[in-house]
Formats: structure tokens, C-alpha cells, sequence
């Protein structure tokens, strides 16, 4: 790949002040070379040079969750019982070929870069997103889940995953990795939570799972109440062991939490919850919009942010928001916890890629690191804005284009 060489009216390179008039160069090997003014960063003969004379020029932003096979299933909003729809989602999901979740998962990632997304961090169950990813030349996390709340499951549930992930191996590759994601208390008994993240920890995989989302998971493992356990019931499984937990408490009964544990959602969790995070090291998915769209009610982002946890944006499945668009997640996150413009910006770049032990990669644009950009166009009206304003007032239509590794993934002018 040639060298490249990227021009825009303002380039943001979130470690730094943004620079007016600026440039970035990338070396033939996918990585940035230079930052700076315009009239600083050099001219190879040999690279590609591109201006974009009124653009605003970032890194590319980086997804801390999402369920891009389920792409395709996008249509009915939320209902109001959260049990209830994950059943649903289940049937939906069983009811579909392997090909169309391949081709769904594909789909995924192309919205994702056509929204300006460079890096994934990924959640399934059918090894499609990791597939797609490989194939693409693409950056991020694909953690494949596993079910089985009986606790006679275990040894069928952990094998099967074992089989998985050794089989999906094969596209773990480059800037693609593999990691496992015991799916959420309501689905994963505490003894296969406790032999996965065992598991993880002996092979040095990163895990992710859903926590202290909604509250009939609350309830679930605070009394065996609720939707979740109405279900239980029905299906003859026992209740969880013990009762009495918050679900981050449960997690951490089980030894799932440490640094290399992604925790999505954490709605229901209160301070005791935050302080075990902290001591955990353990990292927060936040989907403001997704949290509000099933009526979760709000997570605590300014207490995760006060007690210095890690944490990036996702923006969970079209399935429950309707769209991947990153930049809305940030301006929801700056709305509930009052964030400045540049914070909230660094959730879904710089902050995100601590979130998934990937700040030495990317995240911001930086001599050494994966020339991973997107370029937007400024919003009407927006001109005398600061540019960390100008760019959360975008969205998906203002993208020009996107860059993984210094390689043009998503043109306005170029069919998706």
C-alpha cells in the first residue's frame, strides 16, 4: 500500500489541540508518521494525497458494542417486557440461514464504517462478525458467547465454546482478535460463568458480558422474581446461587470481574458496584441510547467517570436503537453526566480504546499508531463552532470517508 497523505480544514487528533489547517501522514505500513500543520507534515512524491479543504479530520471512532450479525433484523422498536424480547430476539435469530447472517454481518460492518466506526468491539453467537472482519482487513473485538443458565449445562456449554473458539481461530488475524462472552446472568448459570472466566483467564482471553441491565435481571438475582425468573421457573432451572446479590456482586462472587472483563450496560448498579468495578480494574460498555430505548433508565456515567473506570461508547444493535451511529451515543453521554465537548468526543476514540486495552493502537492520531480516520464534513450553521462541537453535531450522512490502517474502507462518493 502506497503512503497516504490526508488534508482537512481541521485535523482533531484528540491527544493534542486540534490543529487548523492540518494534515497526517501514513507510511506505507498503515501507520501514522507525522501530525502537524499543513505546511509541516511532509510531501512523499510517492504518496497519495487527498484535501479536504473544508473537512474535519478525527480518528476513527471505535464501537465498545455491538451485535452486527443481527443487522438484518432491524424493524420492531423495544417492548416494554425486556424477557419477553429477548425471547423474541432469540426466535428471530434461530429462524435465519448461516448465509444471511453471514451477509447480515458484512452489512454491519459496512454501516459501521460508512459511520465512521474503524474498530469494533463485537458480541454473537454464530462466528459471522469475526469472519466479516478478517475477510474486511478489519480492526476489533469478537467475542462469541455462550448460554446455559442450568447449571447442569456446564460441561456442554463450555466445551462447545471451547470448540468455537478454536475453530474461529483461523480468522483471528491481524487487528482481529477472539474473545468469549458468557452472555449475561439471565442466560449463564454462576458455575459456567465462573469456569468461563476461569478459562479466559488461562488462555488470555478477553471477556465481555452483559451486567445490571434491566431490572427484572435485578430481581432475578436478588429473590428469584421477575420476568427472567418467571421463565426460569417455567423451564425447571433452578434458582441462581446465592440470592441476595446485586448482579455486579454476583459477577464478582464468580470471579468473572478483572481488567480483562468488559462489563455492557451496568444501568441497575450502585456505588458498592462501582467501588468492586474499580478494584476489579474491570472496563463499562455504555449504550445510552440503547439504556433508554428499552427503559432501563439511565447509567451512572458520571460516577464510572468519577471513580476513573474505564469506559468507551457502543451503541448495542439496530435492533434496539435502529442505527450505529456512534456520534449520537456521545451526545446522549454528554447530556447525562454534563460532559465538555472533547470528553465526550474521547468516549468513542481515545477513552474507547483504553476500554478494550487498545491505546497504544489507535484512538487517536499519534506518530506510531494505526492510521485509523474518518473524515466528516461540517454540519450547517456550524462554522464558528469549536470542532469538537462541529463534529458531535454529525452524524452517518456528513461521513466523507473512512480509513482503517491508512486504507480508504467507506466513500460518500463510492457505493457501500
Amino acid at each position: 500500500m502506497p503512503a497516504r497523505r490526508l488534508a482537512a480544514r481541521w485535523v482533531i487528533p484528540v491527544e493534542g489541540r486540534p490543529i487548523e489547517r492540518g494534515a497526517v501522514l501514513i507510511g506505507g505500513d498503515g501507520r501514522v508518521i507525522a501530525v502537524g500543520p499543513d505546511d509541516v507534515v511532509p510531501r512523499p512524491a510517492d504518496a497519495v494525497a487527498e484535501a479536504y479543504e473544508h473537512g474535519l479530520l478525527l480518528p476513527g471512532l471505535i464501537n465498545t458494542h455491538t451485535h452486527l450479525e443481527l443487522t438484518d433484523l432491524a424493524g420492531e422498536p423495544p417492548e416494554p417486557d425486556f424477557a419477553a424480547w429477548i425471547r423474541g430476539v432469540r426466535q428471530r435469530k434461530a429462524g435465519r440461514s448461516p448465509d444471511a447472517i453471514l451477509a447480515a454481518a458484512r452489512a454491519g460492518l459496512a454501516a459501521s464504517h460508512a459511520a465512521g466506526v474503524t474498530t469494533v468491539a463485537d458480541t454473537g453467537d454464530s462466528g459471522a462478525v469475526i469472519r466479516a472482519l478478517a475477510e474486511a482487513g478489519g480492526s476489533g473485538v469478537a467475542y462469541q458467547e455462550v448460554f446455559g443458565p442450568h447449571p447442569e449445562q456446564l460441561a456442554e456449554s463450555l466445551a462447545g465454546l471451547q470448540r468455537q473458539v478454536e475453530s474461529l481461530g483461523v480468522f483471528s488475524i491481524g487487528r482481529v482478535r477472539i474473545g468469549v462472552s458468557p452472555h449475561a446472568p439471565y442466560t449463564v448459570s454462576g458455575p459456567l460463568y465462573a469456569a468461563v472466566a476461569a478459562w479466559a483467564r488461562a488462555e488470555r482471553l478477553p471477556l465481555a458480558t452483559h451486567v445490571a441491565e434491566s431490572r427484572a435481571e435485578s430481581e432475578l438475582l436478588a429473590a428469584a422474581d421477575g420476568g427472567f425468573a418467571e421463565a426460569w421457573r417455567g423451564r425447571g432451572i433452578p434458582p441462581p446461587v446465592p440470592l441476595g446479590c446485586t448482579p455486579v456482586e454476583w459477577l464478582d462472587r464468580h470471579g468473572v470481574l478483572s481488567e480483562q472483563t468488559l462489563c455492557i450496560h451496568l444501568v441497575q448498579a450502585g456505588p458498592a458496584d462501582l467501588d468492586r468495578l474499580a478494584r476489579a480494574g474491570a472496563a463499562v460498555a455504555h449504550c445510552p441510547i440503547s439504556n433508554q430505548r428499552h427503559g432501563h433508565g439511565a447509567a451512572p456515567l458520571a460516577a464510572f467517570l468519577e471513580r476513573r473506570l474505564r469506559v468507551g461508547l457502543g451503541t448495542d444493535s439496530v435492533l434496539s436503537v435502529g442505527t450505529l451511529d456512534l456520534l449520537a451515543e456521545a451526545r446522549a453521554a454528554r447530556e447525562l453526566a454534563g460532559l465538555e465537548a472533547a470528553r465526550a468526543l474521547a468516549l468513542c476514540t481515545m477513552e474507547a480504546a483504553r476500554t478494550l486495552g487498545l491505546d497504544g493502537e489507535t484512538g487517536s492520531l499519534r506518530a506510531g499508531k494505526w492510521g485509523d480516520c474518518v473524515v466528516l464534513r461540517p454540519p450547517a450553521g456550524g462554522a464558528g463552532l469549536p470542532p469538537e462541537e462541529q463534529v458531535l453535531a454529525s452524524g452517518p450522512p456528513d461521513v466523507l470517508a473512512t480509513y482503517v490502517g491508512g486504507r480508504d474502507v467507506y466513500r460518500a462518493d463510492r457505493p457501500v
